[in-house]
């Protein structure tokens, strides 16, 4: 990325680090940490730093607290970094703004969390002065946060402003294996789009009929389609005000030679019963009452069929209404497929993709895990985002 300078083209040593992370990590009912793919994908950024001997003041958010929440403390995530890390002591700093003590102490062996970023209202309205704080905790800036680097707030687009800014390796392995898979696709290009709304994956939809050979459509976004179509969808999930996009979207896809692919059967039922396995329907056959929950079997064989003999293959979104387990076989079935196809590129993104993934045991089978949704999307479209251009001297 021109512009950028990372952490290992430079020499970085005996300094205090803001580092900017993404350990916005899913929490068990018990707030105990459920998956920490984002804390060990950011290992080698820490790590490295370490091993310079410099002290790292880490900065994220977790969940969405409207104020402050003792529950939404970083202390669950500064213990798991800790079990990764335990030759040094993991703690958080309460409140940076009224007691500033562990920081000024802070000694060589000890790694700091600022508390929950998000607890701090500032943070979203990108407010200059509170940036300007942030940045005077610090020697220097790192990014290491791709999954949040599409927004604009005070931690991520001002803090590198006021200090010398820097990119992290995730965020290096991020970027550079998005864009050599959308500036020079091994063909077949497949991309699997998902989800429930629309809204958020028009733009990028858009783009990839201009690069993809395929794009799959599942999940809710694939009922408005279905909708756009002039199919019945009955009480199904769609977005009435999208159908006009929708439409737009498999005209231009007819004349750039891309395939937008629609399920041809999807499972019915009732979203809220664990019990019934749900009814396979034709797409063209819906009864009036019915709600599309799945991908049917027709459709599984289909999107199998394009997947396996992809060269490169894109993947963002869960392809059914996954809050049930009885409908999360289409979703697996797309993940079993991709981990299959051992010829292609591969690249997953979005958290609720990787929760919706059952079984985890492949996931080595896939090139790239991203660790941005909103992110990954925002990127592919754009080929920057607001958290990249911030570090760009």
């Amino acid at each position: 990325m021109q512009g950028v300078k990372f952490i290992d083209e430079v020499e970085i040593k005996n300094k205090k680090v803001f580092l900017r992370v993404d350990f916005n990590v899913s929490l068990n009912p018990n707030y105990t940490v459920a998956d920490d793919a984002r804390i060990t994908q950011t290992l080698p950024t820490i790590q490295y730093l370490l091993k310079n001997k410099n002290r790292l003041i880490i900065v994220s958010g977790l969940n969405r607290p409207k104020k402050r929440d003792p529950k939404l403390s970083l202390n669950v995530v500064a213990k798991k970094l800790h079990s990764y890390l335990p030759a040094y002591k993991v703690s958080v700093v309460n409140d940076f703004l009224t007691d500033s003590s562990p920081l000024e102490k802070q000694k060589e062996n000890e790694v700091l969390f600022l508390e929950n970023i998000r607890f701090y209202p500032e943070e979203k309205k990108n407010d200059q002065g509170f940036a300007k704080k942030l940045a005077s905790l610090a020697d220097l800036y790192v990014n290491d946060a791709f999954g949040v680097c599409h927004r604009t707030e005070a931690s991520i687009v001002s803090v590198p402003k006021f200090l010398p800014a820097y990119g992290g390796l995730l965020l290096k392995k991020e970027i550079t294996t998005i864009s050599q898979s959308i500036r020079k696709p091994k063909k077949p290009f497949v991309a699997i789009i998902g989800g429930a709304k629309i809204e958020t994956k028009i733009n990028m939809i858009d783009k990839l009929t201009e690069i993809a050979d395929y794009i799959l459509v599942g999940g809710g976004l694939a009922n408005t389609f279905l909708y756009a179509h002039g199919y019945e969808i009955g009480n199904s999930y769609y977005e009435y005000k999208k159908v006009a996009q929708a439409k737009h979207l498999l005209f231009l896809a007819a004349q750039k030679h891309t395939e937008i692919v629609l399920p041809s059967d999807v499972i019915i039922g009732n979203p809220n019963n664990t019990e019934d396995v749900g009814v396979v329907r034709r797409s063209n056959d819906i009864p009036k009452d019915a709600r599309i929950l799945d991908i049917g079997p027709d459709t599984q064989a289909k999107f199998g069929a394009i997947i396996a003999k992809a060269k490169t293959i894109i993947w963002n979104g869960p392809v059914g209404f996954i809050e049930n387990p009885v409908y999360k076989r289409g979703t697996d079935f797309i993940y079993y497929s991709i981990a299959q196809n051992t010829s292609s590129t591969s690249i997953v993104g979005g958290g609720d993709t990787l929760a919706a993934i059952s079984k985890k045991e492949y996931l080595d089978k896939i090139t790239h895990i991203s660790t941005g949704g909103g992110a990954m999307l925002e990127f592919i479209e754009k080929g920057t985002l607001p958290g990249i251009e911030a570090l760009k001297k």
